[in-house]
């Protein structure tokens, strides 16, 4: 399993020729308590960069970037009823949205863990 890193606090888990994606640790611990999630529309094309998902918090709302250039698969569908399992569980059970892969070599431009920890120290 491999997991990379955004400079927007995104990761994503490859799996095959699919990625799951969600938010650090870090991002949830900033955003404060998640209350709303949703995501593009199953069938969307999304281009590396554009925004794949919103998350809701009692703070602010935030635009969740796709890592990679893909199609939405799937939204996380336990985030409907329990948003805050991004914030309990953000790296795991908290994913967002699963999309398929177009181009892997856009994954030589994302962080590893060790990279993605010195950026938020």
């Amino acid at each position: 399993m491999t997991v990379y890193y955004t400079k927007e606090h995104e990761w994503l888990r490859v799996e095959g020729n699919v990625a799951v994606v969600g938010i650090t640790a870090h991002a949830a611990n900033e955003l404060g308590e998640i209350v709303f999630s949703e995501a593009r529309d199953p069938g969307t094309t999304v281009e590396q960069g554009d925004s794949v998902a919103v998350v809701e918090s009692v703070k602010a709302a935030s635009d969740i970037y796709a890592p990679v250039t893909g199609d939405v698969l799937a939204f996380n569908d336990a985030l409907t009823d329990d948003a805050a399992l991004i914030n309990r569980d953000p790296e795991g059970e908290g994913w967002i949205v699963r999309m398929t892969i177009a181009d892997a070599t856009q994954l030589e431009g994302l962080m590893d863990h060790a990279t993605y920890t010195a950026l938020v120290g």
